[in-house]
C-alpha cells in the first residue's frame, strides 16, 4: 500500500534558528504563487490509509508499522468493512487499485478531543492507481460512505493562504469553538507535479508561521516610537 506523500511547509527553514523565512520552499511555489489554490484546514491526527485492492479492504496507518487506536480500527471496519462496503467499493472502483487517505481524530489521537466526542475519520484524499482525484471527486466518495471531508474553506493565492494564517484562525471543524487552527493545505486547482514527478502540494502552520507575525509586530511596534 503506498504511504501518502510528504507535504513541504511553504517557507524555507534558517539552518541556524531553525525558524521559517519568507523565502518560497522550492521554485514550484515561487512560480506559482499568484495561481489559484485550494486551502483546507489541516487536522491533527493521525494518518490513516483505508485500501480497496479489488476484492478487499485493509487498513493502515502512516506507515506499514504503525499501530491504528484499537477503538478508531473498530470504527474503521464498521465504516469500510464488511459485505455491504465491499460492494460499495466495487461498484464505485471495480477491480481498480485504491486508497483513501485521511486522518483518524477524536478523544486521545493527538489534540482530538477539541475535534470531536468520538474517534472518526476525515477524508482529505484519493489516490486511484498514480493519479489523485479531483476535490470535488473525493467529496463525492465521503457521501458515498457518509464520512467527514476537509472541505475546501477558500481558494485563493499562496500569500492569501499564509495571511490567513497569519490571523490565527479559530478551527472550522472543532467542535471547541474555542480551538485554534493548526494550519491549512494547499494544492493548486489543477493537480500539478514537479520535473522529478512530485505532487506540488503546501502546508502552512501557525506553529511556523507565528515567528514571523511576532517579528512584524515587533517591527511595526519599533517603527512607531
Amino acid at each position: 500500500m503506498k504511504e501518502y506523500h510528504k507535504i513541504d511547509g511553504v517557507y524555507k527553514r534558517d539552518e541556524y534558528s531553525k525558524k521559517v523565512i519568507p523565502v518560497y520552499r522550492n521554485e514550484e511555489f515561487a512560480l506559482l504563487k499568484d495561481a489559484l489554490w485550494y486551502f483546507s484546514e489541516k487536522i491533527d491526527g493521525t494518518n490513516i490509509r483505508v485500501h480497496w485492492d479489488g476484492h478487499q479492504v485493509e487498513f493502515a496507518g502512516r506507515t506499514d508499522k504503525a499501530q491504528i487506536p484499537n477503538d478508531l480500527l473498530e470504527y474503521l471496519k464498521k465504516t469500510f468493512g464488511g459485505l455491504v462496503n465491499e460492494e460499495i467499493f466495487e461498484q464505485n472502483f471495480g477491480g481498480k487499485d485504491v486508497i483513501l487517505y485521511g486522518e483518524g481524530y477524536g478523544p486521545k489521537i493527538q489534540a482530538g478531543g477539541n475535534y470531536r466526542d468520538n474517534v472518526s475519520f476525515i477524508l482529505f484524499d484519493v489516490q486511484i492507481d498514480d493519479i489523485f482525484l479531483k476535490r470535488d471527486d473525493v467529496e463525492a466518495i465521503s457521501r458515498k460512505f457518509d464520512i467527514d471531508y476537509a472541505y475546501t474553506i477558500f481558494v485563493g493565492t499562496l500569500q492569501q493562504g499564509i495571511d490567513y494564517i497569519k490571523g490565527h484562525p479559530k478551527s472550522l471543524i472543532a467542535k471547541n469553538k474555542d480551538y485554534y487552527m493548526e494550519g491549512i493545505v494547499g494544492r493548486p486547482v489543477v493537480e500539478l507535479r514537479d520535473r522529478l514527478g512530485r505532487r506540488i502540494i503546501t502546508k502552512i502552520k501557525w506553529e511556523d508561521i507565528k515567528d514571523l507575525v511576532e517579528g512584524e509586530i515587533n517591527n511595526e511596534t519599533n517603527s512607531s516610537l
